[in-house]
């Protein structure tokens, strides 16, 4: 069975579920997220709201799982919304106040430990980078921008509109490689190839470029797109672990990489930045963040998005950042957010994909799976609305001798 925790109940004790029916159901009332029956209701003058199709499998899946019995929830079509990212983005706003202060010291009884089977070794990363960015090229080209860039874009203007996300991301990568200072004749690393848009922007510049992925897909693709454009010369695509980082180089840059180290390999990481930079060079990186305290909480629990979406994965804060690059002798120079940004990048990409269900379901993908998907960029675009999330483009330069 494909989807076996959706597909099924789960069990959990009668007690259990009324608790979470009531502090759930309390808490939901309180947002006006549902009506006082507690079973949703269509419209309520445009406010976002929630429709409990069924609400006792609902608050039983929470009951045994948490937030990913939630999220498995909406996978089951349990319940649905007329507007998913303005109910995620109130709920997300309003985390801290769902469940009353003296029953968050209980979350370890009901949070789940992040499997072992998800760490980031040099094996497992390959299997998790596989479980994402390998799902489908042409899943991904069917909502993202001619691009293929699959990171946050910066815009000129608000609501950001599709037919300008491709100049916004180019925005996005020139504000980088300015940031490394790029330029012809520049030796440059990129950590995370995504499907080739930095390199062959950077090669364009006149660099020589070595792009790194565990994504034999995307290495596929940016290696093809690459030699369409005339630039194989200049481009060097390996299928290459960053623990495996042979040379030295000018400029290294690293966009939404750091995401899906782990915490527990974020000391091998910037070490290996430290170790790729010739002397005088500069690292541009751009990272998702949370608070600290959030970032500590997610680190010891396995999520609904580390489940279904990013295994292996941990969004890190601003101070682990500083922490660790600190650590490896690196310095922050600049540090900059735009999470107003990723909001309007997510949502054109959520709309797309919606727009492109036919698509998504011919290349293989069933409803549950969109289902999944819609919700995970909701979930993502929400976090951002409700500054839950950041995302920042920071300059490292060495910060003490060798």
């Amino acid at each position: 069975m494909l989807w076996p925790d959706v597909a099924g109940l789960p069990s959990a004790r009668p007690g259990h579920t009324a608790v979470a029916r009531f502090l759930v159901g309390r808490a939901l009332r309180k947002l006006s997220l549902v009506d006082p029956a507690g079973d949703g209701r269509p419209d309520a003058g445009g406010a976002p709201t929630m429709t409990l199709h069924d609400p006792d499998a609902f608050y039983r899946r929470i009951a045994r799982d948490g937030l990913i019995g939630f999220g498995e929830s909406y996978m089951a079509g349990e319940w649905d919304s007329n507007d998913l990212p303005g109910v995620l983005t109130v709920l997300a706003a309003h985390a801290e106040d769902l469940v009353p202060a003296p029953l968050r010291r209980l979350r370890p009884l009901w949070a789940h430990a992040r499997p072992g089977s998800d760490r980031n070794t040099p094996l497992g990363a390959r299997r998790n980078i596989h479980r994402h960015y390998d799902l489908s090229n042409d899943l991904f080209a069917a909502f993202l921008d001619p691009t293929l860039t699959y990171s946050s874009a910066v815009f000129t203007a608000f609501p950001a509109r599709f037919e300008s996300l491709a100049s916004a991301q180019h925005r996005k990568i020139d504000r980088l490689l300015d940031l490394a200072q790029v330029h012809d004749g520049t030796r440059l690393l990129e950590i995370g190839t995504g499907w080739g848009e930095l390199a062959l922007r950077a090669a364009g510049r006149g660099a020589h470029v070595t792009t790194l992925t565990l994504s034999t897909e995307q290495a596929e693709l940016a290696r093809t797109r690459i030699r369409s454009a005339g630039l194989d010369d200049r481009v060097e695509v390996q299928v290459r672990d960053y623990r495996n980082i042979e040379g030295r180089y000018d400029a290294v840059v690293s966009v939404e990489m750091i995401e899906a180290v782990g915490a527990e390999y974020w000391p091998s990481y910037f070490a290996a930045l430290r170790g790729a930079l010739a002397p005088g060079g500069r690292i541009a990186l751009q990272a998702i963040t949370m608070g600290h305290q959030q970032m500590l909480d997610t680190a010891a629990t396995h999520t609904w998005i580390s489940k279904y979406v990013f295994p292996g994965g941990l969004i890190p804060s601003r101070e682990a950042i500083a922490e660790h690059s600190g650590a490896a002798g690196l310095r922050t120079v600049a540090d900059n957010g735009y999470g107003d940004h990723y909001a309007e990048t997510l949502r054109l990409w959520r709309e797309r994909f919606t727009a492109q269900q036919e698509t998504v379901t011919n290349l293989g993908f069933d409803a549950v799976f969109h289902r999944m998907w819609e919700l995970y960029l909701a979930y993502s675009e929400a976090g951002f609305r409700s500054r839950y999330l950041d995302v920042r483009q920071i300059l490292l330069t060495e910060g003490t001798p060798r």
